[in-house]
């Protein structure tokens, strides 16, 4: 049972959080937490950069386009731009563009991602820039090849106003059974219209109305083995009429 109703709270603002286990974030409003509780930066690698074929799928490429939805910690963000700093080339770009409502402090991103030695100079150069009130559309350019944008606004807003030819897509809202917004048909078919071709996405959540939201959005959907345990986690690409027809 969660202690705050998610309506209730402003578009932009913090959500309530309580600690956990020592400094793992859970959120009241959604009554989730907001990675899994095995190893969320293992959790990463498994679902969003390997389910998007990362890091093989950027290497050649000048410009390389990523996706999220819900920002959350960074997490994400942060094992993706150590993985981007291992196997990146000269003259290479990373943009990561993440769609958050309720963006964090940077303390609360700080004390969540303190759990990660292996994330803690990307932590440090994150929390050091990160604005004391993130509003609108958050841009920081992190080294000369990488620049994080996150925007603090509805997913549906945020995304029918982003620029088009996403590579890759992590979709991490909070679970469909607590925030089906994130997973509506419409937000998907808008996912997959800003993909560029061949576009693709990864999530850990496998419910049947997920699956099929991606299905009918446009996406090519294929089942593989979850995380830590967990039976399935679905990605896929922005998939040709041939192949829609065939699903």
């Amino acid at each position: 049972m969660t202690d705050v109703n998610p309506d209730q709270i402003g578009a932009g603002a913090p959500q309530p959080l309580e600690w956990r286990d020592g400094d793992m974030p859970y959120s009241t409003a959604f009554g989730d937490h907001f990675y899994c509780r095995t190893d969320g930066r293992l959790e990463c690698g498994h679902i969003f950069l390997a389910g998007n074929g990362l890091p093989e799928r950027w290497n050649g490429r000048q410009r390389f386009l990523i996706g999220e939805l819900g920002f959350g910690t960074g997490l994400n963000f942060t094992e993706t731009w150590r993985q981007w700093k291992l196997h990146r080339a000269d003259g290479q770009h990373l943009h990561f563009t993440s769609f958050e409502l309720h963006p964090m402090r940077g303390e609360e991103i700080g004390r969540a991602l303190s759990h990660w030695p292996e994330i803690d100079a990307e932590r440090q150069v994150l929390t050091a820039v990160w604005p004391e009130i993130p509003a609108g559309i958050v841009r920081l350019d992190l080294d000369a090849q990488t620049t994080l944008s996150v925007v603090c606004d509805y997913a549906l807003d945020g995304v029918a106003a982003a620029e088009d030819g996403f590579d890759a897509w992590y979709l991490d809202g909070f679970a469909p059974s607590r925030n089906s917004d994130m997973w509506s048909e419409e937000l998907m078919r808008l996912v997959c219209e800003k993909s560029a071709t061949g576009g693709t996405f990864a999530t850990y959540a496998a419910a049947g109305f997920v699956r099929r939201n991606l299905i009918a959005a446009g996406f090519a959907v294929e089942r593989r083995k979850g995380f830590a345990g967990k039976r399935e986690m679905l990605c896929g690409i922005k998939a040709s009429p041939s192949q829609r027809a065939d699903q």
